[in-house]
Order: C-alpha cells, then structure tokens, then sequence
C-alpha cells in the first residue's frame, strides 16, 4: 500500500469488495491478483450497478440469432442472411485523446463483430459534445472525427451513419459512441468459449504494451476531476493496417474450421478474455504470462494481465489445429501465441517467471458484484414549471435561420465528409438521410429483389434531462422512425446507456426509467435488444451529462433498391402525418433561442408511434421524413435543401405558428405523393412541393438557397474559428 491509500483502493475496489476477495481465495491476493479483480469487477466490466435491470428487456423474436451476452447480437435479416451488430462508448479515452479515444473505440467495436465470425461491413458513430463556441470543445470535436476517419478510412470500413449533438451538458464529458454491423460469410456463429477442456488459448494479433493499462478501471469506471489530461497512458493506442490483417487471418481461420471460439481483447485485456472465455465454457485456466509477446520486455505480471493494447483477441483452439493456425497467422504477419491451455476445476491458475501469480476462480472473476443502488428520482418540479410558450419568440423566419445555424441541427457534412462511406461498395443512401441503406455484400448490384438492411441512431439526451422515461423510449421510436422512412422494418436494438455516477440515487433512478422507457417502446414495436453497453460516470467538474440513451436501430428491407427516396418529388402534395400538441418542452428551439432546457418533455403515445412506423413501412407515397429537433419548420427546410426545390404550404387551422413550426409532439412525419395517394396516407395535406421559395402561408417567405447556405456553412465556420 501507499503511505494513505491501500493498493486495492487506489486500484479502485472498494473495502467490502476487498473483503469479499479475500474470503473468496481464502487468503489476501497477490498483486496480479488485485489488479485482475480490480478490472473485471469497474463499473465498466461487471456492470455491477445496472445488470439487474436488464431482466425485462424483451431479447427475443423470430429473427434473433443470438442474443445478449456475447461480442454482439445476430438477427436473420433474410432467409439465411446473418447480421451481427453492437455498439459501445469509448467516452472517457476521448475526453482525455480525442484522436485515439475515438479511432480505438472503432477498432474495439469492429473486434466484438469479428469475435463472432462475421465480417465487418460498417460503422455509424453517434456523437455528442458541447458548444462549438468553445475551444476545448472545437478540439475534441475535430479529434474524436478526425480519429473515427483515420481508422475507418485505413482500415476500408465506411461510415455511413450517426450523429452530432452538441449541448452544454456535454462539454467536460463528451460521448463517442460506436457502432459496427458485419455479415457471415457462412452460417456458424462463433460464441466466446472453449469446446472443453484441453482446447488452448492463442493470442493472436499485435504485441502487448503498456498502452491502455487501467483503461475499463481508471477511465470508464469514475468521474473526471481537473487535470483528466494526465491519464493520457491510460489511453489505447490504434494500428488500424494491424486490424485489417487481423479481420482477414480470423475470418479464414473460420473458414477452414480451425476455431472453437474467439473474444476480442477489449476492456481488462488478457484478464478479461481468459476468465470470460474460462466462465463461459465451464473450465479452468493453465497458462503463462511469459507465453504474451510483448512490446516492451520489462513488464510485470500484473501489467501483462491489465493491458489493454489493440488489435488483439483470443481464439479458443482444439490442440491438433495449434500448428495449422499458426501458420495462417504468420502468412498475415500476425503474432500467436499459445498462452495457456483449458483445464478441469474452474480456476485461472497464471504463472510468470517460473512462478505463480495468481489462482483465482473463473466465475468469481467474471460475475463480479451486483449492486441494488439505492433509487431516488431527482425533483424536476423547476424545470417543468417553465412553460416556453409564455416566453417572447422572434419571428418564424429568425427562429428557423437561427435554428438551421444550430450545429445539433445544421449539416454535418463536415463530419462525414471525412469518412470515406462509399468503401466496400454496400452503401446505396449514403449520410445525411433520415437512415443509411446498405446491401448486403451477397447481393447483386443493380438487381430487383435483393435483401438489405437500414441503419440508425438516436438518443433525445434533452428530453431524458426533462423525463428518462420519455427520453429512453424516444430513443426506440425515434431511430424506428428513421429507419421506417426509408422504408425499412425495425427488428432490433442495441443501445448505448450513457450517464452520471451511479453512486447517486438521482442518477439510478433516470438510468431505471430510461430502461423501462427502451423496455415499453420495444414491446410495442415487437422488436428485440441483442445486445448493448453502459457508460455510467460521465461527469465532469461541471456536472453530468443529460441521461443519454442511444439506441442503435437494425431494420431490414426486401428489396434495398426500393427504398424510398431521400428528396422529394417537385409537384407532389405535402402530408402531415400524427398530431401536432401545443408543446414546446426540450425544444431545439427553446435551448437556441433561449438557451435552456426546460418544460414538460413531449407526450408519449406508442400506439401512435407503432401506426406511424407501418404507415411510412406501407409504401404508400414517395419521400419521407420524420418529425423531430426542430418540428414541422426545420423537417420542412431539410427536405427543400436535399431536394433543391421549394415547398409551398399552409399549417392545419387551429395550430398556433409557433409551436405548430416548432414544437416537437411526438409520432409525426411529412409524407410527400401524388395527391391521388393523399387520403391512403390518412394525413392533413400541407401544399405542394416546388418552386425556389419554401413559404409557411402567412407565416415565413424564405429562399431555398438562403437556408441551404445557412445549413451547410454553419460547422466549417465555427471550425474555422481561432
């Protein structure tokens, strides 16, 4: 121990988690020991504060392959089509290295696909961060980009979807999520375990450093105090070329069926994939940490074992297949080695220098402790009193422009122009829709009736600040919309729960209500969660973040060549689809233009959301888009700056200017068709589409070209500042 603090404390366990280690082994641990039980037992790795409300999510449907507890979940897209997908955070490594917090969170990410056996095919990256008036945030807004393209780029994956928020809440934590979806190139989904006893342990991919040490315990498992820069060690360090040779040796490795099962080697390293890997298959481990290549040859046991350098996993491997798989390693230049060998009993058993130093069994590691925090809602009765529409409004025409120069609103151009989203040739709508489209790699280009998926993000962290419960559930409906626009059927969710320390009852309590918001709206849906990632601890000495669920939707769609189109039709009718409320409540337009979030959120109707979805899914008309930041007004300006075309329309009788452009009311989109079409759609008919002016009778008269500037030159002039 050090002079103040004991070593289990300043490893981050807790006295009663010490103790409970010590009657476990039956004795005090050893220093690797600590550290192994340190890492598997953060927040990050045990989920030891939110596991237990996972129980009611619904996991199962028709489609699902695979559910939660492995890399990533399987969903059948199409008659024996596989696709795996899953999305983690890697917020504080970002906060600390943009660059290299964001570009690992890829490469992590793309490793849970690949430990299944399937081929990585894409990336979406939902983004949030604070103000661009900021330096520091400019900053780790440009890194965090900057580091999700120089990985992807290099490593031939595209970036097809996602999103940028920025809000104050963000500023001292930004969140960098991450999203992978990959194809099997044949059925077998491979699981992370051992066939039994006997099979080995090989390590395959890059060295080990002492990039990463601490990384799941120091970083993703507290909060940030002044001076965060200074973990910059704790930080991975990226090798996208080493990833690319290490997807193709894995995959033909399956292949040719040398491979019992597979992990990545993520968060706690060595320690985790070999307990998790032992628990799992219901045995033990024998190994050697002298067995590990290493970068640097001074490393100690308990360094080894808590590394977290990339570009590794571990294969499970039956003992007559070592040699076969080490050659096809070595032809992709890749290190394997066999560091240990499955045993009877369940326990991991480690030497080092002809030593031991460690003996500690498999499943305590890998369960690790479950905590019921104590649950208090937090008091919004400050918040909700406001009520925005009491408050003075400039015109519609200011409050538009205003919001359209709003960088949670405008074009993020600037971000995906960086990515290189055409790679691979999968993506038919590329970024910048309401979903990305992409064909499934055995599809034939060009031919009718070839399956494909649609991919979407989204996570209301403003209307989780007013109501969690609200906020998780428009986490599902909202990305269920987006997918349902172009066309595509919802069948599954992964999801990425981001929010404060869970040591606070307030907190607990908005994480349990936002679960049972994401719980109700799949239900309703009929869809499933495969699979997800917690990130509590997202504060700063500024506070925490908004309660922040983002849900990763997977939809599939019959034909992918038949998606809806992404800009509207010049001569069709405007419909309006799903009631518009007198709300204003978490608006994008009461936190630009009076820079706050307060009211009541939206109100929540899933029946309507469920009718809406199948409505868009029906065919019915031609483009679509849904409602949400901003309301009618900015759906409307979006569809005219993608379509180049103006919009002639006038608001329903009875809807106020304000909130009927700018209120947020939830399970609406604009439909646009031929006016035959119209009454199939059930919506109010707003005008028509065309000409180079969008007008709102009676209400705001602006170019097209005027907003469109204004939309896409908004984020590269706030970049550009010094």
């Amino acid at each position: 121990m050090t002079d103040t603090v004991p070593l289990y404390a300043a490893l981050g366990l807790t006295t009663d988690e010490y103790e409970r280690i010590e009657k476990t082994l039956g004795r005090e641990p050893s220093h690797t020991e600590l550290a192994m039980f340190s890492v598997m037992w953060s927040e990050h790795c045990s989920y030891k504060s939110s596991r237990m409300y996972f129980r009611d999510l619904p996991t199962h449907a028709p489609w699902v392959v695979l559910g939660p507890g492995e890399g990533a979940g399987v969903v059948e897209v199409a008659p024996g089509v596989l696709v795996a997908f899953k999305m983690e955070s890697h917020n504080h490594p970002s906060a600390v290295e943009p660059f290299q917090g964001a570009a690992t969170g890829v490469g992590g990410i793309v490793r849970d696909i690949l430990s299944l056996g399937a081929r990585p095919i894409a990336v979406l990256d939902p983004l949030r961060f604070g103000p661009l008036t900021d330096d520091r945030n400019r900053y780790l807004f440009d890194g965090v980009v900057r580091g999700i393209a120089s990985y992807g780029n290099s490593l031939g994956l595209p970036t097809v979807g996602g999103e940028a928020v920025f809000d104050p809440a963000y500023s001292g934590n930004p969140l960098v999520n991450a999203m992978c979806v990959g194809v099997f190139e044949d059925p077998e989904v491979l699981k992370g375990r051992p066939r039994g006893p006997g099979d080995l342990a090989v390590l395959i991919g890059s060295k080990t450093g002492r990039d990463g040490i601490g990384g799941a315990s120091i970083l993703a498992s507290q909060e940030f105090e002044v001076g965060a820069e200074n973990k910059r060690p704790s930080v991975q360090v990226g090798d996208p070329f080493t990833e690319k040779l290490l997807i193709e040796a894995c995959l033909e490795l399956k292949q040719k069926g040398l491979l019992a099962g597979m992990q990545d080697l993520g968060a706690a390293g060595v320690t985790c994939s070999l307990s998790e890997t032992a628990a799992s298959g219901g045995v033990g481990i024998d190994g050697d940490l002298d067995k590990v290549p290493l970068r640097e040859a001074d490393m100690g046991p308990w360094e080894i074992r808590m590394s977290e350098s990339q570009e590794r996993l571990l294969a499970c491997v039956a003992p007559d297949r070592i040699d076969e798989v080490v050659r096809v390693c070595t032809k992709w230049g890749l290190d394997a080695s066999v560091v240990a060998r499955y045993t009877e009993g369940g326990r991991i058993v480690l030497k080092a220098h002809g030593l031991d130093v460690s003996d500690v069994p498999a499943q305590a590691l890998a369960d690790g402790p479950l905590y019921e925090r104590p649950v208090v809602p937090a008091d919004r009765s400050a918040l909700h009193a406001l009520d925005p529409l009491e408050l003075a409004w400039p015109s519609a025409e200011e409050i538009l422009m205003r919001l359209l120069a709003s960088p949670s609103i405008a074009s993020k151009e600037w971000v995906w122009r960086q990515y290189d989203h055409m790679v691979r040739l999968n993506s038919v709508v590329v970024p910048g829709a309401d979903a990305a489209v992409l064909r499934v790699p055995e599809s034939r280009r060009g031919e009718p009736g070839q399956p494909g998926i649609v991919l979407a993000t989204d996570g209301p962290g403003r209307i989780g600040s007013l109501d969690p419960y609200i906020g998780g559930a428009l986490a599902v409906c909202e990305s269920a919309r987006n997918v349902s626009c172009l066309g595509g059927r919802p069948l599954a969710i992964t999801d990425c729960l981001n929010f404060g320390s869970p040591e606070k009852p307030e907190v607990m309590a908005d994480f349990a209500a936002t679960l049972r918001g994401i719980r109700d709206a799949c239900v309703a849906f009929g869809i499933a969660v495969t699979g997800g990632n917690v990130s509590f601890y997202n504060e700063s000495p500024t506070g925490a973040v908004h309660p922040t669920a983002v849900v990763g939707m997977l939809g599939a769609i019959d034909d992918v060549y038949a998606h809806r189109p992404v800009v509207a039709r010049e001569g069709d009718v405007v419909v309006l689809l799903g009631e518009t409320k007198p709300e204003l409540g978490g608006s994008e337009a009461l936190a630009v233009i009076h820079d706050t979030v307060a009211g009541r959120a939206p109100s929540l109707d899933l029946d309507r959301e469920v009718a809406l979805a199948q409505t868009l899914q029906s065919g019915v008309g031609s483009y679509a888009h849904d409602l949400s930041d901003g309301g009618l007004a900015v759906a409307l300006a979006e569809m005219c700056i993608a379509s180049g075309v103006g919009a002639d329309v006038t608001l329903p009788a009875g809807v106020d200017p304000l909130w009927g452009l700018f209120g947020e009311s939830t399970a609406r989109a604009i439909v646009t068709c031929r006016p035959d079409e119209a009454p199939a759609l059930g919506g109010v008919v707003l005008g028509t589409v065309g000409g180079s002016r969008l007008c709102v009778r009676d209400v705001l008269d602006v170019r097209v070209d005027d907003i469109a500037r204004v939309y896409r030159e908004a984020i590269p002039a706030l970049m550009e500042r010094r």
